[in-house]
């Protein structure tokens, strides 16, 4: 995409991250969340679906699919035949709101109300002799 940028077009959004744990797999604090983006004054609500589909919700309540990737230090949205990627290197972290500047040049400030934890280490059992 070219300087418009493809949330701002959509009402306004962005995305990127902090924090981090071991066997981290990249966006899996945000599976199944909602997360603020607001670009230029303007918030939409980006959810976050398994399997890499997504949905934008705009101020006016009007819901635009989308689908989502993060790999290789990027977090990127696709709606239609646009995309946006943004600087990804560590998970998000609820309530801890992070600035970031998108491959279409638009600065956004991203706020995730909640993630998920990462999974608990798991513990082997002790069997019949010990």
């Amino acid at each position: 995409m070219t300087k418009f940028s493809l949330i701002a077009g959509i009402a306004g959004a962005a995305l990127f991250a902090t924090g981090a744990a071991a066997q981290y797999v990249p966006g899996s604090e945000i599976v199944g969340q909602t997360v603020q983006v607001e670009t230029n004054g303007v918030v939409n609500n980006v959810t976050f679906q398994p399997g890499g589909a997504a949905s934008i919700t705009t101020p006016s309540g009007n819901v635009v699919p989308a689908s989502w990737t993060a790999s290789a230090g990027q977090l990127c949205l696709r709606t239609g035949t646009a995309s946006e990627c943004f600087p990804y290197n560590q998970p998000f972290q609820a309530g801890q709101p992070v600035t970031a500047t998108s491959s279409c040049g638009a600065t956004s400030r991203w706020l995730a109300n909640a993630t998920n934890q990462p999974a608990a280490p798991q513990q082997r059992q002790a069997g019949e002799r010990g």
